[in-house]
């Protein structure tokens, strides 16, 4: 694994993206050096970043953890990233050594660097896809070689809804892909929280290095917005809560404020 070559005539003309400024606040190094100075400009305004960032990936590690103790072994991960801090496949193949994983991402350098991670692994690759178009991701050759769509899937939507802007193009986007998977199949959300996430759509420096430095821009939903994307699944206790207090079959309390940074973590079942 060698990383994102420094070749500065080619990488100064690439612009920062929302996966590789995640990898870098999660200290990897698979990033540019247009996103580090885009992710240092969101960091000097929200010194929290980086602890959202991690905050997120530790719920994501849980969460995957969960899904393979209970006898999940396929998993459909759409907005990964890079997956090389605590990867998906890695924690799944603990209880699960066969399982198999699908990794997608709009940035082609993030799928390049996932498929040179993932080189020899037939039963996990990286593609690129759409959140936008999720029949294009469900029909993808690879998607249909790795996974098998007729047994239950582990679908994990970590911190990538929140460049969906519109509520109802969330909702519905997160329907059609559940639609396609079987019962017993699992969801798994999180994203950026209106009452305590202030980075996206309250500040103008935030605003200008995500929406103009990368062609992702973003939102941020309350917690009820949230829940709703989970609409007609059996909620795992203890519900959406903040990401860093989720943990499988705890008590479903009312959250207390996260701070700066907050990060609304769930997962469902399909009935």
């Amino acid at each position: 694994m060698t990383g994102v070559q420094e070749q500065p005539s080619a990488n100064a003309r690439k612009a920062a993206t929302a996966a590789r400024m995640y990898d870098y606040y999660l200290g990897g190094i698979h990033n540019f050096p247009a996103d580090r100075e885009a992710a240092e400009a969101v960091i000097a305004q929200f010194p929290f970043i980086r602890d959202a960032a991690r905050a997120n990936r530790g719920f994501v590690a849980a969460a995957a953890r969960f899904l393979a103790e209970s006898g999940i072994k396929q998993y459909l991960d759409v907005g990964s990233g890079i997956p090389t801090v605590d990867n998906v496949h890695t924690i799944v193949r603990g209880p699960q050594p066969d399982a198999r994983v699908v990794y997608v991402d709009l940035d082609p350098v993030a799928v390049a660097e996932g498929l040179e991670i993932l080189a020899g692994d037939e039963r996990a690759v990286a593609v690129r896809g759409d959140l936008l178009q999720p029949r294009a991701i469900l029909e993808h050759p690879e998607v249909r070689r790795v996974l098998d769509l007729g047994r239950p899937v582990g679908l994990i939507l970590a911190a990538v809804l929140h460049f969906v802007p519109d509520h109802a193009t969330a909702e519905a986007v997160t329907a059609e892909l559940l639609a396609a998977l079987p019962p017993g199949s699992y969801l798994v959300v999180s994203h950026t929280a209106t009452e305590s996430f202030t980075m996206i759509g309250r500040s103008p420096a935030a605003e200008d290095v995500y929406q103009r430095r990368t062609a992702t821009p973003g939102t941020v939903r309350t917690r009820a917005e949230v829940e709703r994307l989970f609409a007609g699944l059996e909620l795992v206790e203890p519900g959406v809560v903040w990401a860093q207090q989720w943990a499988p079959g705890t008590a479903a309390d009312q959250p207390q404020p996260a701070g700066p940074g907050g990060i609304w973590a769930g997962v469902g079942r399909k009935p």
